[in-house]
């Protein structure tokens, strides 16, 4: 019996990594009430960020205003494209569009998870939490929280990953 503990505790924690390996098949809403299915994304032979984020994460807005300051050098730079996906609920969703505009964070292809579906999907526990996806979909590097100038490391991953597909 204990021969087996040991796999199936091996198999139970892999399940979950190996769900956020690929970026998942799932389909949101962007700010204008059209559909976006999520993992078509990856197909764009782009480097492809993914932060959750939501109105009322403090440390997800101080994130997402940093990387707005350098994000359409990044989009030139790296050929990235960044999608933050909203968690808001049902009830703070419809201050997500008006937000978004306020701030000017025009750079970034916006998503609303209101069901959290892909937050599920991705074993995404509390924002933010940023995932780099490779040209073809596959996971590269993940970080969950932000301290100030994490954007700094952000932007090493993502230059590693472009030098690496050159």
């Amino acid at each position: 019996m204990k021969k087996l503990i040991i796999p199936i505790l091996a198999f139970l924690f892999a399940v979950p990594a190996m769900a956020q390996n690929r970026i998942p098949d799932i389909t949101l809403k962007d700010l204008n009430g059209n559909s976006v299915k999520v993992s078509e994304v990856a197909d764009s032979g782009k480097i492809v960020v993914i932060n959750f984020w939501a109105t009322w994460c403090g440390p997800c807005l101080k994130e997402l205003t940093n990387i707005n300051d350098v994000i359409e050098e990044w989009k030139e730079k790296y050929n990235i494209e960044f999608i933050a996906v909203s968690i808001d609920d049902s009830r703070t969703t419809q201050k997500v569009k008006p937000f978004v505009e306020a701030k000017n964070w025009v750079g970034y292809k916006i998503l609303l998870d209101v069901a959290s579906d892909l937050k599920r999907a991705m074993n995404v526990l509390d924002p933010p939490y940023t995932f780099v996806y490779d040209q073809k979909g596959n996971l590269y590097y993940s970080h969950p929280g932000y301290q100030e100038g994490a954007e700094i490391e952000l932007e090493e991953k993502i230059a590693e990953l472009a030098k690496l597909n050159k």
